[in-house]
């Protein structure tokens, strides 16, 4: 296509979409009088009537709505395109708050910031760590990190980690006093240290499965907190078992002060995602952050 040809489409859209050729001219920064010799010549050349006017108005013949239709999606895309060119050409820059909970801010969200930060010192991030689910358009957060399965399903969600395991480990003083459970109703004959999520209604339902057979246990014990390390530090003193994200507990395991049972009930299940409402308009920045995220980006 000629550079002659893309001015006059250019033109004809601007005339359409305005509905009048004074309006269009002002937004195309050219007279009335050039605007119309424009169209004048789309229409030679094309050998139709595009557009019908009179005094007070202009109107589009069939023809010139046909023209339109065809041509909005393309002007759009091009404006489009260019806007997100300008905005790669500009130094990213915005404030994003996130709401994460400790373990995914901890294993996650920090390692990718601490690599992003210092590059785009105009990026700043604000990041609100609770165990509670987040309304992040109610409470205004630009993004949540939560597990997969608990995502509603009008957020947009990107995978950031692995599929994780929840684990039941308890210290080796803790088994020579009690026999290690085999299945999952053997956990009511054990001290259990029961973790409060307040988005599960209280305390958090010890979920297992196997062979395609699942089920939720609600433990016992004498201590319960609402932090995991906390319960580390109980579990690893002996008083009782504990469940939680495998990952969590890997040190301890490695070290010895833990021990995993029922390791053939625990299966893997979705890992962390990062989501956001489907309607946001995604900035520089936050594009950004999604890129250093992204689960594959992640991977050597």
């Amino acid at each position: 296509m000629k550079r002659e040809e893309l001015v006059d489409l250019n033109a004809f859209v601007a005339v359409a979409t305005e509905r009048s050729f004074t309006r269009a001219a002002a937004k195309l920064a050219t007279s009335q009088s050039a605007l119309s010799h424009t169209l004048r010549r789309l229409e030679t050349r094309l050998g139709v009537r595009l557009l019908t006017r009179t005094t007070r108005q202009v109107a589009l013949t069939q023809a010139g709505e046909r023209l339109l239709r065809t041509l909005t999606p393309a002007f759009d895309a091009i404006a489009a395109e260019l806007t997100s060119l300008r905005e790669q050409s500009v130094k990213p820059a915005g404030a994003i708050r996130i709401t994460t909970s400790e373990h995914a801010a901890h294993s996650i969200l920090w390692p990718a910031l601490d690599r992003l930060l210092p590059d785009y010192p105009d990026i700043n991030v604000e990041v609100s760590i609770e165990s509670s689910f987040t309304d992040i358009v109610a409470e205004r957060f630009d993004a949540g990190i939560r597990l997969g399965e608990s995502i509603a399903k009008d957020m947009i969600a990107l995978r950031i980690g692995p599929d994780v395991r929840m684990t039941v480990v308890g210290a080796p003083s803790y088994f020579e006093k009690h026999k290690k459970p085999r299945i999952p109703q053997d956990l009511a004959d054990h001290q259990c240290i029961n973790l409060r999520l307040p988005s599960a209604g209280g305390m958090y339902a010890w979920e297992f499965a196997k062979a395609g057979r699942e089920m939720r246990v609600r433990v016992e014990g004498q201590f319960a907190s609402n932090n995991v390390r906390m319960i580390l530090h109980a579990a690893a003193a002996g008083h009782g078992l504990a469940c939680m994200v495998e990952d969590q507990a890997a040190a301890l395991v490695a070290d010895g002060s833990l021990v995993r049972v029922l390791q053939d009930w625990c299966p893997l299940f979705s890992g962390y995602h990062f989501y956001y409402a489907s309607r946001r308009q995604p900035t520089a920045a936050f594009g950004l952050l999604v890129e250093a995220l992204r689960y594959k980006a992640r991977l050597k």
